[in-house]
């Protein structure tokens, strides 16, 4: 009996090891398919590829900002932001399918739905252009109204982009028609200021911070302001929705958990722009975009921070107010039986935490 007991006593021991090895290992390889699975969920989700119109431009930053201060890897998504010289040709882009996602303009929903085709706001960012009509120096004597708007040459990013939906609309408001100026499509930046001190164009449509440029170089001088929300009220009598971010209707309903997790980035940068100096914001943003003078940058981007939303929301009276402006100058539009519910959603931004 003296004998057994430590017999006994080492085989229970032997076999309490080996239950304490298999657990080890069992939790080992729990673990690792715990890690496995998580891993395997976050590579099922598509890389998305988004198209900018611009994507120096101060109205557009929240793209850039959100990719830089890592949202979007918060998310889990693998998004490639890529900028085009304006809206239209990343619509076209997302319509050929190049890309998932444009940040621009939401009216160009409801011009494509006219045509055919099914384009849907998923983030609602800004509630006006945040854009001036700008007169040059040279001319402003003689353009005092938009009654006088007739005849002269003006800048838009591109033909058939917003900024050319909405001079349609201010010199339709000035008692004149579409076909009572010339638009010329001049980009943004230094191909705007260029074309404008060469006398290529009287007037301009202008974002931050180019607005900044003009008028510190004494070039042109503001005419019309859709920056603020009450040069907007004054110019339009509301608001008008602006950037967003839209995809095609069939993508959204084919993809509501990418979607979702987009929302939720953009959603946190809106965020961060209400809770963010302009110094701080610009901190995070590509020096390149100041121009080489970031005082100046920073006034303008203070000057344009009022345009976005802080929720992502469409404005219940917004699609309204865009379908008015956009009817004024493109008439076809009342015969098109625009059906404005399927133009926007803010399911996704609805359910952000």
């Amino acid at each position: 009996m003296k004998l057994r007991k430590p017999v006994m006593l080492g085989a229970s021991l032997i076999l309490l090891a080996g239950m304490a090895l298999t657990g080890c290992s069992t939790s080992e390889k729990t673990n690792t398919n715990n890690a496995d699975q998580k891993s395997a969920a976050s590579t099922k989700l598509p890389k998305v590829n988004i198209m900018v119109g611009g994507m120096e431009k101060i109205i557009y930053l929240p793209a850039k900002l959100t990719e830089n201060l890592g949202y979007f890897k918060e998310e889990g998504l693998d998004v490639e932001l890529t900028s085009q010289a304006s809206g239209v040709n990343a619509e076209q882009s997302l319509i050929a399918g190049e890309v998932q996602g444009v940040v621009g303009f939401y009216d160009h929903n409801i011009d494509m739905q006219a045509k055919g085709k099914y384009l849907e706001e998923v983030v609602q960012m800004a509630t006006v252009p945040g854009a001036k009509l700008m007169v040059s120096n040279k001319v402003k004597d003689k353009v005092k109204s938009l009654a006088d708007l007739k005849g002269k040459n003006i800048g838009v990013t591109s033909l058939g982009a917003s900024s050319h939906f909405l001079i349609n609309y201010l010199v339709t408001k000035g008692g004149n028609t579409s076909k009572d100026f010339v638009p010329l499509a001049v980009g943004s930046g230094n191909t705007l200021i260029a074309a404008m001190q060469q006398g290529n164009i009287d007037l301009a449509w202008a974002t931050q911070p180019t607005i900044s440029l003009l008028e510190t170089k004494g070039i042109a001088t503001p005419l019309v302001d859709l920056e603020s929300p009450e040069g907007m009220k004054e110019a339009t009598g509301g608001i008008y929705p602006s950037v967003s971010l839209y995809m095609s209707s069939d993508y959204v309903k084919e993809n509501p958990e990418v979607v979702q997790r987009l929302a939720n980035a953009f959603v946190k940068t809106l965020k961060y722009i209400h809770t963010h100096s302009p110094e701080e914001i610009a901190d995070k943003l590509p020096k390149e975009y100041y121009a080489g003078d970031k005082e100046l940058y920073v006034k303008a981007l203070k000057s344009s921070l009022p345009m976005f939303t802080a929720d992502g929301k469409m404005p219940s009276d917004g699609p309204e107010k865009v379908l008015d402006v956009l009817t004024t100058s493109k008439p076809e539009l009342k015969n098109a039986k625009i059906d404005l519910s399927k133009t926007f959603t803010n399911k996704f931004v609805d359910k952000v935490k």
